[in-house]
């Protein structure tokens, strides 16, 4: 066998077994694919969750410590934002750090000698102001305080109609109380709103709050202000927001278990179901609606979209058959955990 023969072969055999560790590279990533994909369906998020609110809003859920929160999230190479005219600088993030400010009401504090001490160390003259000098920019955060009102009506008399035996007596005007016979404001049911919806700060800790800063007001009062206030004042606003909603032509829906305590008939472990109903992120006025019901039925969506003939955006729960008279699409979102997405499609 000549020299070249044996370099041919040995050429061939080289590519040969270069396609073969090419197969099974390619074989070995596939497998680890299936691997991963399977590893997150047995561990991996079983519910589907929106990533944003209107394009802006990001839900995370973030599992820190009580204790050693600070220990984690911090980041001694992250920069405060300052706001220094020049230069502006931008941070990782991509925004301005003085845009930080923009917002937020400024005061400036000098500080001065005292009059006793407007006196040159050197030859004893008085000291001229010439100007001040810019040194740093800090964050003040004035803690909440509370303080009583208390509500007086000037009254007034005429004189002539007094003499002339005519109704004499008047009085200013004076604005309705959030609630009768009650000391609430509006300030205190929001913060109380806030702190409770928002916040997520039971009432039982608010209490303690009222009384540390010299107050004391019971869990049960709170509540009482929060549903007198709901029922009184809130109720025609969604009302209102509910009839502007079914005007929209495009609607999403969904339903998700809440836990009711003390609920008449039901055992605490029982499910309810709380029922989101909102406008799509093109619509001119974003309206978002939560309504309770005590069960799943798909006449809970039927009852509130009586009067809507738009297209309706939801999974594929088969309660949502119930609602007449409207287009019906599905969502994208659920198909990897729901197969009859791919079978009923959309009308």
């Amino acid at each position: 066998m000549t020299e070249s023969l044996i370099i041919q072969t040995l050429q061939k055999t080289i590519e040969s077994q270069n396609e073969i560790i090419e197969s099974l590279r390619k074989e070995l990533q596939r497998a680890n694919e299936n691997v991963e994909f399977l590893l997150k369906k047995l561990y991996g998020r079983k519910t589907e969750k929106t990533s944003a609110i209107d394009g802006q809003l990001v839900i995370e859920e973030v599992a820190l410590g009580l204790f050693n929160e600070a220990e984690v999230t911090a980041d001694f190479t992250e920069l405060e934002p300052v706001p220094f005219e020049e230069p502006v600088k931008r941070t990782r993030s991509g925004y301005k750090r003085k845009a930080a400010f923009k917002n937020i009401p400024q005061q400036d504090q000098v500080y001065k000698l005292e009059e006793t001490q407007r006196n040159c160390p050197k030859c004893g003259d008085n000291l001229s102001v010439v100007g001040k000098k810019f040194l740093r920019s800090e964050i003040k955060y004035i803690p909440a305080e509370i303080s009583i009102v208390n509500i007086y009506q000037e009254t007034y008399e005429c004189r002539k109609c007094k003499k002339e035996g005519l109704p004499s007596i008047f009085n200013s005007y004076t604005p309705e109380p959030v609630l009768q016979h009650s000391y609430a404001t509006a300030s205190s049911v929001a913060w109380t709103m806030y702190q409770k919806f928002v916040q997520a700060v039971p009432l039982y800790r608010q209490e303690k709050d009222w009384k540390q800063m010299g107050f004391w007001v019971s869990r049960a009062t709170l509540s009482n202000w929060i549903l007198k206030t709901s029922e009184e004042w809130l109720m025609p606003v969604v009302e209102k927001l509910e009839e502007e909603l079914l005007k929209e032509k495009y609607l999403h829906c969904d339903e998700t278990p809440v836990q009711v305590l003390n609920e008449p008939g039901k055992k605490n472990t029982t499910k309810s179901y709380m029922w989101v109903y909102s406008t799509s992120t093109h619509a001119d006025h974003g309206i978002r609606i939560f309504k309770y019901s005590m069960g799943r039925a798909g006449e809970n969506a039927s009852k509130f979209l009586q009067g809507f003939s738009g297209f309706l955006h939801t999974d594929a729960f088969s309660g949502y058959g119930k609602v007449k008279d409207i287009r019906h699409c599905l969502c994208w979102a659920h198909v990897r955990s729901n197969e009859k997405l791919i079978l009923m499609g959309c009308n």
